[in-house]
């Protein structure tokens, strides 16, 4: 297994119309914030249109992810991003519309294309040779840490240097040119479990909690310190310049991890791994937190960001293995959503903590939060793949019992045959 079986022209054309996909909804919160701020009460709009992209996305990651076929993918997907690149239009055009056309368009940008990004990965994964998965997910994860690293400076640039709509006007091409890239790449991806989950698709999906839950942990673990990180400069004296240079490094540290990530097949299984890379993420944030010079938050965030990067793709391969291939993109959307719902109730609980003790305090009692969180996510995991190894054919629940999916027991052997993971 190595990074050279990615170098082919249909993984290629896979990551431009990746980014044409996701690089949009990387620069529209902050776009948000700059195409209102300069109407009356415009930081308050812009708030209220960046909370309705993301709850947009938060909804319509599930919602049409659940609906996704692998037999349809092409269509749904364009159709998801075509939905997408009206409401960035739409926004980009008539940014003097009433809030509530606003609004009505930013949901639409976010919900519409919500489910492209499981159903990307999973055409990613079958691009490539199955020995090659965890180095298609390491990319995949360098690729998306380099577009969130240039997003925010292409906003602000666009935004202050040409006209605040701008990047609006950006993000609805780039999402526009990813639907007419999506036919260069397979119309399908493989559906042959698909038939055997269409009757079971929601069980099949709930089965996976333990992996939604420890996924959202690790990926809200950072975004705890991102959103506290002015308020712990400030605390302990430092420029709160130092927010976006800090932030950038890490970003690019994430970008490293990820590489590094895909180098080898790493040991023990992957709950544990997981859990494990989780740790080490809460004990750089804890140092974030008590440090008290820019370096070393610095270097702690470029830690955290790398542990982050292996613990993602950690969590997409354990999806891979807790899902039969017509449950996968799905899942990955669920994935999506459920981390978009844990960052924002990170951003609440932020908050509300930030009201009645010190940022570096806020930030400690969230780190024993997450990890207690991620703990239970790893004893979910635990428990579902004991009783899955005891070999019964069905799974005891409230109602009875239901039977396991064929493609489960197949998956199992893939995991093994991966050694061990």
């Amino acid at each position: 297994m190595s990074y050279r079986d990615l170098a082919t022209r249909p993984a290629l054309t896979w990551s431009a119309v990746s980014v044409g996909a996701r690089m949009p909804v990387a620069m529209a919160p902050l776009a948000l914030v700059f195409l209102a701020r300069e109407r009356p009460g415009g930081y308050t709009l812009g708030a209220v249109l960046a909370a309705a992209f993301v709850l947009g996305e938060i909804v319509g990651a599930p919602v049409l992810g659940m609906r996704l076929r692998a037999e349809r993918a092409r269509a749904q997907l364009a159709a998801g991003l075509a939905g997408g690149a009206v409401g960035f239009a739409g926004l980009g055009v008539l940014p003097g519309a009433h809030p509530a056309v606003l609004v009505a368009f930013a949901l639409l940008a976010g919900g519409a294309p919500a489910a492209s990004a499981g159903g990307l990965r999973t055409l990613l994964t079958e691009l490539v040779p199955e020995r090659a998965a965890a180095q298609a997910l390491s990319a995949e994860s360098m690729l998306m840490s380099g577009v969130w690293a240039l997003s925010p400076a292409a906003v602000a640039g666009l935004a202050l240097g040409v006209a605040p709509e701008v990047p609006l006007l950006l993000g609805a091409a780039l999402m526009a040119a990813s639907v007419a890239g999506l036919w260069l790449l397979p119309a399908a991806w493989g559906v042959g479990g698909a038939e055997r989950t269409e009757g079971s698709r929601a069980r099949v999906l709930a089965g996976a909690w333990p992996v939604y839950v420890t996924g959202a942990a690790s990926l809200t673990m950072l975004g705890l310190a991102e959103l506290t990180l002015p308020a712990l400069l400030e605390q302990r004296g430092i420029g709160v310049g130092w927010s976006g240079p800090l932030l950038a490094a890490m970003a690019v540290a994430a970008g490293l991890g990820a590489f590094v990530y895909g180098l080898r097949n790493w040991p023990g299984l992957l709950r544990t791994r997981g859990l494990v890379l989780t740790t080490a993420m809460a004990a750089c944030v804890t140092l974030v937190a008590l440090a008290t010079h820019p370096v070393a938050v610095g270097a702690a965030l470029c830690a955290g960001g790398m542990f982050q990067a292996g613990a993602t793709v950690t969590r997409n391969l354990a999806l891979r293995d807790a899902l039969p291939p017509g449950a996968l993109a799905a899942g990955y959307s669920v994935m999506y959503a459920a981390a978009g719902a844990g960052y924002a109730a990170t951003g609440s609980l932020a908050g509300l903590l930030l009201k009645v003790m010190a940022p570096s305090s806020a930030v400690l009692a969230g780190v024993v939060l997450i990890l207690l969180l991620s703990v239970v996510g790893w004893a979910g995991e635990a428990h579902r793949a004991g009783r899955s190894a005891h070999g019964g054919a069905v799974v005891a629940g409230a109602a009875g019992g239901v039977p396991v999916p064929p493609e489960r027991t197949a998956i199992s052997r893939r995991r093994d045959a991966q050694g061990g993971l």
